[in-house]
């Protein structure tokens, strides 16, 4: 039996993996111990009742509309989950934007760093910020902090990356609601700045 990894966002049907040593452990994988070996499966892992619910919400969220469930269930391996309490720093102002985050539960407040009673921005359950993390490497222009107990979907830059190798259609439809969304904060900025004159 040969050694086979399987990395970040590769997929294959109906393929089990054999492990032979004992005490090696898979992330985020369903692990079956079988004596001195372990099975494990890759591809058709059970999901209990509670992770169906919690997918097809993750599939109300602004940037996975247009998404199935089979998509949804491909993004899931490449996104992770996050909670912070109240008032909890998600990232500073000047931090390096890593990731975009997207609020699954709670609100997040956006403001100037040291100045959370003057709030940007309070964004809540489906909005998503720290986008421009996915398109470059830049330093965060505010804080964002916890307004409430929260629970965070994060998608870090180098996992998009791999899953736009992988899987560029899924990409491309959360590229194009990303998109959709700066378009609609470019709108919105223009206006005001209108109204202003």
């Amino acid at each position: 039996m040969g050694l086979y990894e399987v990395g970040a966002g590769e997929y294959f049907r109906n393929i089990r993996v054999r492990i032979v040593r004992a005490g090696l452990r898979a992330c985020r994988r369903d692990v079956l111990p079988t004596g001195s070996s372990a099975m494990l499966n890759f591809f058709h892992r059970r999901q209990s009742s509670e992770r169906l619910r919690e997918l097809e919400q993750l599939s109300r969220l602004s940037l996975f509309v247009g998404l199935t469930h089979g998509e949804m269930k491909i993004v899931d391996g490449f996104v992770h989950e996050r909670t912070f309490l109240k008032d909890e720093v998600i990232f500073d102002e000047g931090d390096d934007g890593e990731a975009i985050y997207i609020i699954f539960d709670g609100t997040v407040t956006i403001c100037r760093q040291g100045q959370s009673e003057q709030p940007i921005a309070l964004l809540e359950r489906g909005s998503f910020f720290g986008e421009l993390a996915l398109l470059d490497d830049a330093p965060r222009m505010a804080q964002a902090r916890a307004a409430e107990n929260c629970t965070l979907i994060v998608l870090f830059r180098g996992d998009f990356l791999n899953l736009m190798q992988a899987h560029a259609l899924i990409a491309s439809k959360i590229a194009l609601q990303l998109a959709r969304h700066l378009g609609q904060r470019l709108r919105v900025a223009v206006r005001g700045e209108q109204a202003a004159l």
